[in-house]
């Protein structure tokens, strides 16, 4: 790993994207992404002066979401620790040598 990974992983781990950026990143409505911001599936999400940011890793969360609701007709609930799973997982795999 070279020095200048490290600072675009940091960079791309601190910057926020909005409601409709992440929406429209992951081919679903913002109706579908606020639905499901409000039901608290959404831990990286918040609300400042109104307006829904997201931290970036909401992108893949929100894909794996909305593939496991669409390909195994998931309820919300179950996407969501499904998506818990894999996000240990990956971190898991990140620790390996």
């Amino acid at each position: 790993m070279h020095d200048d990974d490290v600072l675009i992983g940091s960079l791309m781990e601190e910057s926020w994207l909005t409601l409709e950026q992440v929406a429209a990143a992951c081919a679903v409505e913002p109706e579908w992404l606020l639905g499901h911001v409000r039901e608290g599936l959404f831990p990286h999400a918040e609300s400042v002066a109104g307006v829904w940011r997201f931290a970036s890793a909401s992108m893949l969360r929100a894909r794996r979401m909305r593939q496991l609701e669409r390909d195994f007709e998931a309820v919300p609930e179950l996407a969501a620790l499904v998506a818990d799973l894999l996000e240990e997982l990956d971190e898991l795999r990140l620790r390996l040598p």
